[in-house]
């Protein structure tokens, strides 16, 4: 299988039939997230269940089962490992909202507006400790690392990020490295466990890991793309935050490439002097969409997409391996 499947509007969603297919399974995973962030401090089950209530397409958990369940492997080690990818994924996105002073999360307001900045914050740590609680239970050393290695490079991805924002200087490659770090590298660690407690051999372990590495660079892609093509309706956020905190992205980065003197004073001034106003975002969004910006970033997603289809080649064909190939087209085409 390596053609991309066709748009998600013409074929069923392949991450509902993911849902579906896992159904079981991630309600046990439920079951034990709801379990674990119980605490006899009132504030952190309330502020965690706000969160982890306002849904979310649990991309990173369903790809711990399907990855376990595609080797037979044992499910209730999935289920304790799954639980921990999502609290990993939740605590990143507690210091994200605050990092980046956002009102706005799965449509709803961030929760950081809702409880305070220092409340997400801790509250986001207590979350990363519950996550190693469940690793160290599981009792492998190689999960342990695995997991604790992402958690660790989404980290510096974070970093990398935040050293970048507002620098015309970055390059393509600085950006590739940022979301290697802050996403792809959990969507590869959520694959990689899988495999790995189902006991293959290292050539599956590593074709599952870069599966969900190019999976997550795909995802990512996608995502920065969205935030200057999508509706605020569909994105679940407002559009053109990054923008506004002013990332270097996909769109940004081939745009600046091929901007003429006058554009690059614009975005000298609304990105590197952080001068902006109003009418600066449409702006932005015409000098990106002349040069075709949201298109290339489309493309270099498609490219990523590619390489994690053929990853899947190693695997005997099943249902769960034509649902997670058809998971990649419907990353590529999703409108939010």
């Amino acid at each position: 299988m390596t053609a991309l499947q066709p748009k998600n509007d013409e074929i069923l969603n392949p991450l509902d039939i993911l849902q579906n297919q896992m159904r079981k399974d991630m309600a046990c995973v439920n079951e034990m997230i709801l379990q674990h962030m119980q605490s006899e401090v009132p504030l952190i089950p309330q502020l965690a269940s706000y969160l982890i209530a306002a849904g979310g397409k649990r991309i990173r958990p369903l790809l711990t089962l399907s990855c376990t369940a595609l080797f037979d492997g044992d499910m209730m080690r999935a289920h304790r490992l799954s639980a921990a990818v999502e609290f990993i994924h939740t605590a990143t996105l507690l210091h994200d909202d605050v990092v980046d002073d956002s009102d706005e999360r799965r449509g709803k307001k961030s929760a950081n507006v809702i409880f305070g900045n220092e409340a997400s914050v801790l509250v986001g740590d207590f979350l990363f400790s519950r996550a190693f609680q469940l690793m160290v239970a599981d009792g492998s050393l190689d999960v342990l690392r695995i997991l604790s290695n992402a958690s660790a490079i989404i980290a510096e991805g974070e970093v990398l990020q935040l050293a970048a924002q507002n620098n015309l200087a970055t390059t393509m490659q600085d950006y590739k490295a940022v979301i290697a770090g802050k996403t792809a590298s959990l969507f590869a660690a959520a694959c990689e466990v899988g495999p790995v407690i189902a006991g293959q051999d290292e050539a599956t372990i590593k074709a599952m890991r870069e599966y969900g590495m190019n999976l997550g660079m795909a995802f990512q892609v996608i995502d920065d793309v969205l935030d200057y093509s999508a509706t605020q309706e569909k994105l679940g956020k407002a559009v053109g935050d990054d923008f506004r905190e002013g990332k270097m992205t996909a769109p940004v980065l081939i745009a600046i490439e091929k901007s003429d003197a006058q554009e690059r004073t614009f975005w000298q001034r609304t990105l590197g002097d952080k001068d902006q106003s109003d009418a600066d975002l449409q702006t932005a969004k015409d000098i990106i969409a002349k040069h075709g910006a949201l298109e290339t970033g489309m493309a270099l997603a498609a490219q990523y997409g590619e390489v994690a289809i053929q990853q899947l080649d190693v695997i005997a064909d099943s249902a769960l391996k034509e649902t997670l190939v058809n998971l990649v087209s419907f990353t590529l085409n999703r409108e939010y």
